[in-house]
């Protein structure tokens, strides 16, 4: 989960998708892409908000997932979008 400073989210969602594709590519890779809060009348939803977004991402295994967070493509994006992010946290499941 990404919490964008305020204003920023459209900026670094289009950066999130110029590097969707070097990502799927990446060894291990299942899935990746970015996902917002969808309006629905569901009251349990618990909203993030504007200011938010989660980046949904599936690996083959934790040492694909290391590899890719040191991967050269990552190491830049993350320079480039450091002005637009406030904060990162990072939740890693695995199947129960």
């Amino acid at each position: 989960t990404v919490e964008v400073k305020p204003g920023k989210r459209a900026d670094l969602l289009k950066r999130v998708h110029q590097l969707v594709p070097k990502v799927r590519a990446e060894r291990g890779c299942i899935e990746y892409g970015p996902a917002v809060d969808a309006s629905t009348p569901i009251k349990a939803q618990m909203p993030l908000g504007e200011n938010y977004l989660v980046i949904m991402e599936k690996w083959e295994g934790i040492k694909e997932l290391e590899a890719h967070l040191t991967a050269p493509h990552m190491l830049e994006y993350r320079q480039d979008v450091k002005d637009m992010v406030a904060g990162v946290k990072l939740q890693i499941l695995q199947p129960a």
